[in-house]
């Protein structure tokens, strides 16, 4: 029925184009008949005659309007009738339109230039589309009906053919039972034995044999499984014993485990308190051999003992760093050491390291280079003691196994995280060495340790300080070929565009002057010279005698050339680079100290060219000194005679008055006697300790305001925080040193009094 009405539909469509081209020939055929009689009638002006021949075309069923015009657009006759109404003319409106209008041309072949007017026609189009319902409508019901004869006859037709005997199998797989479906075989229709319906019967009856036979299997599979099942819990009960055993035994084990974590906590505790005290027992006697050697040493001696002091000092002071590298590695091992998280210069950090180990290695006629990334951020997040700890360590160990050649420290920034280089030119290790520098106690070979001494604490220190901060440290080295560490700290950047000597800095008459090298290619220290300048866009040019920039020139590179050069320059200014640091300035000349350091560079160049810099943070020395130079009452709490003695005359030589109290008793009453100005506080002491008296001090209204500073030889984790909980200020640690003492006086002294 559907495909009857499709094709009904695609008739009906095809009948209505045809009708609309016949009602468009039609009428076409109309004007063209009228079209002569009305070119003459145009060109005789006979009015009668045109008012017969429009009559004639109303005549026509779809003619509504006939008229003629004149080629002045003038009507010269003119017939109409109306439109015929019908209920369904809004379909053949819809169809065909309402109406259409045909106008010709008039004109006679005598005359074919000559326009006479026009013949204009309008049809109603009802006409025609009520011819096209018609004929649609009869097409339709017509094949409606045939579609549901044709219908009747293929159901017909298909129930005898297919779905009779489909219906009998059907029924006959009905009748089989559930319980035995292979038992039973489909019998094939009469008459379908060939066609598709044998076919499909005949393969249900295949699979119902094979269902048989899959039957016969599981059957037999059912009773070997009943076999196993029994022998399978008879296995179950064996095993759940054995489990059961073997639980009870790991739970004894358990019980054991807990036991020997509960005494191995027992001992970490006993382990650390035993270090926090032999800490304190040998600092105490470490502080007075250390503060009277440095005490002796300022007096007046003889060179001979001068000398065998100087060497007890030194001896005191490795021994004073053993111990504290012994207990670093305890307190990391103990995971007792804590990090701070703070914003620090690497820059200035390396920088005053290679600063510091900058003598070391004069003494050995090698030289410490710094070569720093030009645009490394100013500063990042992390430890600032810890990371010097490692460089210290990393430095000294480089100076200490280069006889002749250079110590290079290179700092960059490496997917994110600070990288520092050290590459030194030194003994270096073999391949069994590189496996146990990093273990406590040993160093490359017996040879290094009998050649070069050392305990090997130092880069196992580093290792677990690195490792600490989530960092990593690397190193590769083949003998006689130098080591090269590599540290790789992920330390976040603080302040991307932190305070800095930028490029925008520089003034101008050093862009335009530039600099003018006579330092020889090779010279360690010239290329991070070189490369800093270049970042601040100053221009760097080989020396030439006619030269008007600022000459830089090394001092002990022998070349007389550059000397005279030097002494008659009659440019900017001259800046003479020391490795050596025993170079004496001339009068126009400015001295710039290796290793490099990026401030130091920058006022050596303003002051070759004759300004005056001074950079953000700097201090006179009268500012720096102005804490120091003034007497302050400080009250020393100290039970140990010699540290009393140290102590008070490292203060005594500060310019201080000093009171000496035993005990935290006796401090508290010289509190109640005298006024003092800082209270320098020992912990551990007989009678009443520093930390209570420290409470006691801050429960009185008049002195909590009072600085009190803790000095103690007890250096493990959690001691500072006990001195801070305890209300102490801040915290120094024994062996007494005058810096240290002069620094926390410095940073905790009251203000000077108003002038007058």
């Amino acid at each position: 029925m559907v495909l009857g009405l499709v094709l009904n539909v695609v008739q009906v469509t095809l009948d209505y184009f045809s009708a609309r081209d016949s009602m468009e020939q039609e009428i076409r055929a109309l004007i063209e008949i009228s079209h002569s009689p009305a070119s003459q009638i145009a060109y005789n002006i006979d009015i009668r005659l045109a008012e017969e021949l429009l009559d004639g075309l109303l005549r026509h069923p779809a003619t509504i309007d006939a008229r003629i015009i004149d080629n002045n657009d003038q009507t010269m006759a003119a017939a109409s009738q109306s439109s015929p109404e019908s209920r369904y003319r809004w379909i053949s409106d819809l169809l065909f339109g309402d109406s259409r209008v045909f106008s010709e041309e008039l004109m006679v072949p005598q005359l074919s230039d000559l326009s006479l007017g026009n013949l204009t026609v309008t049809i109603d189009t009802y006409h025609y589309g009520l011819l096209f319902l018609q004929r649609a409508a009869y097409t339709l019901v017509s094949g409606l009906l045939k579609s549901l004869v044709l219908t009747a006859a293929l159901l017909t037709i298909f129930y005898f053919v297919l779905t009779r005997p489909m219906l009998n199998v059907i029924g006959a797989l009905s009748r089989v039972r559930a319980e035995s479906p292979e038992k039973v075989r489909l019998p094939v229709p009469a008459n379908h034995r060939e066609d598709e319906i044998g076919q499909m019967v005949g393969i249900i009856n295949q699979h119902l044999e094979t269902i048989e036979n899959s039957l016969a299997q599981t059957r037999h599979a059912e009773s070997a499984i009943k076999n196993y099942s029994t022998q399978l819990e008879q296995e179950v009960k064996d095993r759940t014993r054995e489990i059961s055993e073997k639980n009870e035994a790991l739970q004894r084990g358990n019980r054991a485990l807990v036991r020997a974590k509960e005494d191995a906590v027992r001992r970490a505790r006993s382990r650390a308190n035993f270090l926090a005290s032999m800490s304190h027992e040998i600092r105490t006697p470490l502080n007075g051999v250390l503060g009277m050697l440095g005490l002796s040493l300022e007096g007046d001696l003889e060179p001979a003992q001068r000398n065998r002091l100087e060497i007890a000092l030194n001896a005191g002071q490795s021994l004073l760093g053993l111990l504290n590298d012994i207990l670093d590695i305890s307190k990391v091992e103990a995971g007792k050491l804590s990090l701070e998280n703070i914003p620090f210069s690497v820059r200035n950090l390396v920088e005053e390291c290679a600063t510091l180990h900058a003598q070391q290695a004069r003494h050995k006629h090698i030289d410490v280079v710094t070569d720093i990334e030009c645009d490394l951020p100013e500063t990042f997040l992390g430890d600032p003691t810890r990371t010097r700890q490692v460089l210290n360590n990393l430095l000294s160990n480089a100076i200490k196994f280069t006889d002749q050649g250079s110590v290079r420290i290179r700092t960059t920034r490496f997917n994110g995280n600070v990288r520092i280089d050290v590459i030194d030119t030194g003994i270096g290790m073999s391949k069994e060495g590189l496996h146990r520098i990093f273990s406590p106690f040993s160093q490359a070979d017996t040879d290094t340790t009998r050649l070069y001494g050392g305990t090997g604490l130092g880069l196992t220190l580093c290792r677990q300080l690195v490792e600490r901060m989530h960092g990593q440290i690397l190193v590769d080295s083949e003998e006689h070929r130098g080591t090269h560490f590599t540290v790789n700290l992920p330390l976040p950047v603080h302040d991307q565009d932190g305070a800095g000597i930028l490029s925008s800095d520089i003034p101008e008459i050093l862009r335009k002057s530039g600099v003018d090298m006579a330092i020889p290619q090779e010279y360690p220290h010239r290329l991070p010279i070189e490369g800093q300048l270049r970042a601040w866009n100053i221009p760097v040019r080989d020396a030439a005698r006619n030269g008007r920039g600022i000459l830089m020139v090394a001092a002990d590179d022998g070349n007389e050339a550059s000397q005279q050069m030097a002494a008659k320059w009659p440019g900017t200014g001259v800046i003479v680079v020391d490795r050596n640091g025993t170079t004496v300035a001339s009068d126009n000349q400015q001295i710039l100290s290796m290793p490099l350091r990026r401030d130091q560079l920058y006022r050596t160049l303003c002051a070759a060219a004759g300004l005056q810099q001074a950079t953000t943070g700097e201090t006179t020395d009268t500012e720096q000194g102005q804490a120091s130079r003034r007497t302050l009452n400080l009250l020393l709490v100290e039970d140990n005679q010699v540290n009393q003695v140290v102590a008070s005359s490292m203060l005594r030589k500060l310019g201080h008055r000093v009171t000496l109290a035993e005990n935290g008793k006796r401090a508290l009453e010289a509190l109640n006697s005298g006024e003092f100005d800082i209270v320098l506080m020992d912990c551990q002491m007989p009678v009443m300790d520093g930390y209570a008296a420290t409470r006691r001090i801050r429960e009185n209204p008049a002195w909590r305001a009072l600085p009190v500073i803790a000095v103690t030889a007890n250096v493990m984790q959690g001691d500072k925080d006990d001195c801070l909980k305890s209300g102490m200020n801040d915290y120094i640690t024994k062996p007494y040193n005058r810096a240290d003492l002069k620094s926390v006086i410095d940073r905790w002294a009251p203000p000077p009094p108003p002038a007058g």
